[in-house]
């Protein structure tokens, strides 16, 4: 499956209308309001009354359209340019920029900025129902990264109200934290947090690894205690420039984070730390359906027209 431009699926309303009901109800509209999903209960309002699209559940009495209870719901913008914008965010691997999508699509530039934002919602994954990532005789990479200054410098309680440094520079504690966790030939697990601490990095190692997995990291003292929490742990001394020892190495996670600071660097340039995780999120999702496990361009797009479903995003939140 490729994505071919001239599809009416990018240029036509009602065939764009049928390929997000086709992929959201591959068995016929199910009512959002009360979950009814009985077809002879659910009628296709038609005639000038009505807009294009729209059922009437007569077991609730609700009307709703595909754009209900996604994403998408009360988006004026046409149905064909949200085809088109998922299909964009799914192909381009560095993500494609508000303004980007201002131009292409012919929207304004505020409409495309909350148009991607709500592609990123529907690309978020739910750990919880994922389950953790590695398992027996699986291997996992963990590390940090720094990228960006914070909206709002840190300054450390132990030095009388002075922002932290570190001969004279602020190093890391002044740029946003990534913490991420790869499985090889898997997934990955990207987190913003505002200090890295072994605390803070045990609770999401154990929430969302395997204990029975390999833990493969850098010499940071960080996984030092959690290390032995799991089937086996070992490190790679980088200060001292060793990068592979055998099968050890962080090159993965190294990959995985390579792909991340050109994307935010290269296409985004600038994101609001409280937006980070969104981001995350977006190349994440791309990462965990790469060409190498199998995926297409098209297959993605699908993807995240299945996860825009059950979920809702107003221009008042900022998470």
């Amino acid at each position: 499956m490729t994505i071919v431009l001239s599809d009416p699926i990018f240029h036509n309303e009602d065939k764009a209308r049928e390929h997000l009901e086709a992929i959201r109800w591959p068995e016929g509209p199910a009512c959002p309001h009360c979950g009814n999903t009985d077809q002879d209960r659910i009628v296709k309002l038609k005639g000038k009354s009505h807009r294009p699209g729209l059922y009437q559940c007569n077991e609730c009495r609700g009307h709703f359209s595909v754009t209900v209870g996604s994403v998408m719901e009360r988006s004026k913008i046409p149905l064909t340019k949200w085809v088109a914008a998922f299909h964009l965010m799914a192909a381009s691997k560095k993500g494609v920029s508000a303004h980007q999508l201002h131009r292409m699509l012919g929207i304004t530039y505020k409409s495309a900025w909350f148009l991607a934002h709500r592609v990123r919602e529907a690309m978020r994954e739910d750990a919880d129902t994922s389950g953790p990532i590695g398992g027996e005789g699986k291997t996992v990479e963990a590390d940090e990264t720094y990228i960006g200054k914070r909206d709002k410098p840190y300054v450390s309680p132990h030095r009388r109200g002075l922002p932290y440094t570190k001969s004279g520079k602020s190093g890391g504690a002044q740029k946003r934290t990534v913490v991420a966790l790869v499985e090889r030939g898997g997934r990955v697990r990207s987190f913003h947090v505002q200090h890295a601490t072994k605390k803070s990095v045990r609770e999401i190692l154990v929430r969302n690894v395997d204990r029975k997995s390999v833990l493969y990291t850098d010499e940071s003292r960080l996984y030092t205690e959690t290390g032995k929490e799991y089937e086996g742990h070992d490190t790679v001394n980088h200060s001292a420039k060793e990068y592979v020892r055998g099968v050890i190495h962080t090159n993965t996670i190294e990959n995985v984070f390579s792909v991340f600071k050109r994307g935010m660097r290269g296409v985004y340039q600038h994101c609001g730390e409280a937006h980070l995780f969104r981001y995350l999120a977006e190349f994440d999702f791309r990462y965990n359906r790469r060409s190498g496990l199998g995926y297409s361009d098209a297959e993605r797009a699908v993807e995240i027209i299945r996860g825009a479903a059950g979920k809702r995003l107003t221009y008042q939140q900022s998470h």
